[in-house]
């Protein structure tokens, strides 16, 4: 019996190409090595001796810098090809890292955190765009799924990894790891995977899509899903903002305690997704359905917590946010890419990308002004309305798909 559901969990990971793999490969290295930014609010901080405000601006910086990076990355993936945007991009990346450890001012660390983020997230459209090239159609979404096992991976090891570098060398440390990883990942992907061109032979079908939607600001069916992304995505990341002072300051749980919790998720998406991604894959479940239920999940794990009278609501909401993690993010992926037209997958994934940006420098604004006026349950309340909203986002989708079906 265990055998069987061994070799079934295995058969998940059965299918993908040669480039695949390498990709899963370079990403964890990459991910493993993105040792800098958990730590970069302290190390502004101590090291540095920045206020609060200071600091504040500086993750601003970050976040206005991913935007505009996602929204270059994914221009510059439509003309010139995602292979050399990822190349150049990482390696850049890579170089920059070293060098931001002699930058130590308030004024020229806004400037430069902007600037490597412009440069870093140009990478974050176009390796979606070679996750399509790459992927048979058939494991696309799988083949996401499996990128984000690497990155939740990599996420896991490279905190504990950086806490060893600052105990032993110190913050330096940290910069020289970040750099090394990004160009080591990089050269091995240029050395073992070949730019692979597009296919040419559709020129007539890549001009009547490109033609079909003029610009990517005139989906309005596209547009509606972003909102849906940039919600999610905002109630997601709750879970590293608000959630951890709430377990502290109501439950009086300690970090490591917190940690337990936490890692649970990261336990449920190691063992679960690709399992789930397979099995809704196999059924042929509509994209649609998932986002839908997904969205649900992420309201019932906020509202799960008004019922704070007992103290497994906390890991109970943590599984309801995973189950909504893991149904929301490949396929919001995958549907970003499948909607775009030939010739603007780029443009289409630079605004999907943008989405997790912005949400990243709302959430923990957002958070924490209801904790601070209202309290935490209005907090949790507002965020399981907003995924209701995504919910019923997700409905008008529904509906324009079926419009756009029969026109």
């Amino acid at each position: 019996m265990f055998l069987k559901a061994f070799k079934r969990y295995i058969n998940n990971f059965r299918g993908f190409s040669r480039e695949i793999w390498i990709l899963t490969l370079i990403t964890f290295i990459n991910r493993a090595g993105t040792m800098v930014l958990p730590f970069l609010s302290k190390y502004l901080k101590e090291d540095l001796c920045f206020s609060y405000g200071q600091v504040g601006w500086i993750m601003v910086c970050f976040g206005l810098g991913s935007m505009a990076g996602s929204w270059i990355g994914g221009k510059l993936t439509d003309r010139i090809g995602f292979y050399k945007v990822m190349v150049y991009s990482l390696f850049t990346t890579g170089l920059l890292f070293f060098g931001l450890q002699y930058v130590t001012s308030f004024a020229g660390l806004c400037f430069a955190m902007f600037g490597i983020m412009v440069i870093a997230d140009t990478f974050r459209p176009a390796m979606f765009v070679s996750l399509n090239t790459y992927a048979k159609p058939e494991n696309r979404t799988r083949a996401l799924a499996l990128v984000r096992l690497a990155i939740n991976l990599g996420f896991a090891a490279g905190p504990a990894l950086g806490g060893l570098i600052i105990t032993n060398i110190g913050y330096k440390g940290l910069f020289w790891a970040d750099g090394a990883s990004c160009i080591i990942s990089i050269l091995l992907f240029y050395i073992l995977v070949k730019e692979k061109k597009k296919v040419t032979e559709d020129k007539s079908l890549v001009k009547e899509d490109i033609t079909k939607h003029v610009s990517v600001f005139n989906d309005g069916t596209f547009l509606l899903f972003l909102f849906t992304s940039f919600a999610t995505a905002l109630i997601f990341f709750q879970m590293f903002t608000t959630l951890p002072l709430y377990h502290g300051e109501v439950y009086n749980l300690t970090e490591f305690e917190t940690g337990l919790i936490m890692s649970f998720n990261g336990t449920m998406v190691f063992t679960l997704e690709m399992p789930l991604v397979g099995y809704i894959e196999r059924k042929n479940i509509s994209k649609i359905k998932v986002l839908l239920w997904g969205s649900v999940f992420f309201a019932l794990a906020f509202f799960t917590l008004l019922i704070n009278v007992w103290i497994g609501v906390l890991l109970l909401s943590v599984i309801f946010i995973t189950l909504g993690e893991m149904l929301c993010f490949p396929f919001a992926n995958s549907f970003a890419m499948s909607r775009a037209p030939r010739g603007h997958e780029g443009r289409y994934m630079a605004l999907y990308t943008m989405t997790f940006s912005v949400a990243h420098i709302f959430s923990s604004k957002l958070g924490m002004l209801n904790i601070s006026f209202f309290g935490y349950n209005t907090n949790w309340a507002v965020m399981g309305f907003l995924g209701l909203l995504s919910a019923a986002a997700i409905l008008l989708v529904q509906r324009r798909l079926k419009q756009e079906s029969h026109a």
